[in-house]
């Protein structure tokens, strides 16, 4: 198995860290993975994923999105909060624009035959908006997505936010107040159109499976319902008794993945590997 690590210039300048994981296979077909909000490429069970995907003859790209709060190649510890808090949507898909574009150059590593693209919560909304307008993208799979980005706050937080100029995140992992500031509401706002997830949905054209956990309590399994109604040429697959992580959790120390975790990649890797 092979690991590459570099980075690409991301939005405003800043570094889009990445890791590649990949067999000696010739031309094998990309899967890109776009993690969510407060997520970072090396999360919990990422590098089992990656592994997985690796073994059945895929190379696997994650990456860390430019502004997600994280500067260093292999961390865990949000160190860039200024970064963080200067991120937008965007600013997202930009980044995951550039991914895509520099993973079919060529430049860093051999062309892949095919691209299929994973984006998890927030990443999978990203992913939802690029695969609509990037016909260089295959197959998506969403992997308990969001169908809204005002969803991630409340009416009240949203009112604070634009009377305080900033609104803070906690996470319970770090203990940390994450700042993120109100340029992300006016981002929404100015472009309310590019930024619709549900229209976006309805535009994508490509085989696309959604995955996500009947008890999921972080985003309503209502979210992939919506999705799925939006866009019928769609699969819904709902994964009884787990969360919004599939069991999984960071750290994660053992050698295995958690169950669920391992049933939504066994029905990503089946999808990704049916003829089109």
């Amino acid at each position: 198995m092979i690991k590459k690590h570099f980075s690409i210039p991301g939005a405003s300048g800043k570094p889009i860290l990445i890791d590649l994981t990949s067999t000696e296979q010739a031309n094998s077909p990309l899967v890109i993975f776009a993690h969510g909000f407060k997520g970072f490429k090396d999360w919990g069970t990422h590098h089992l994923v990656a592994n997985y995907f690796a073994e059945q003859d895929f190379s696997f790209l994650k990456f860390n999105f430019s502004h997600n709060g994280i500067s260093k190649a292999e961390g865990d510890v949000f160190d860039d909060l200024e970064g963080f808090a200067n991120n937008t949507f965007s600013k997202e898909l930009f980044d995951i624009n550039q991914v895509i574009s520099n993973a079919i150059s060529g430049e860093r590593f051999t062309k892949p035959s095919t691209v299929f693209l994973i984006g998890h919560s927030l990443g999978g909304a990203i992913s939802i908006i690029e695969t609509a307008q990037n016909k260089s993208i295959n197959k998506l799979v969403t992997w308990a997505s969001i169908s809204s980005f005002r969803n991630l706050w409340s009416p009240a937080q949203e009112q604070e936010w634009r009377n305080k100029g900033v609104l803070y995140f906690a996470n319970s992992r770090t203990n940390q107040q994450m700042p993120i500031y109100s340029n992300l509401l006016d981002d929404l706002d100015q472009n309310s159109d590019k930024l619709d997830i549900l229209s976006a949905a309805g535009s994508v054209s490509q085989p696309w499976l959604i995955i996500h956990g009947k008890a999921d309590t972080s985003v309503s399994i209502d979210h992939a319902s919506s999705l799925n109604r939006q866009q019928t040429q769609s699969r819904l697959l709902a994964i009884p008794d787990t969360d919004h992580v599939f069991s999984a959790k960071h750290p994660w120390t053992e050698e295995n993945l958690p169950k669920p975790l391992k049933h939504a990649c066994d029905a990503t890797i089946a999808f990704f590997k049916e003829p089109d």
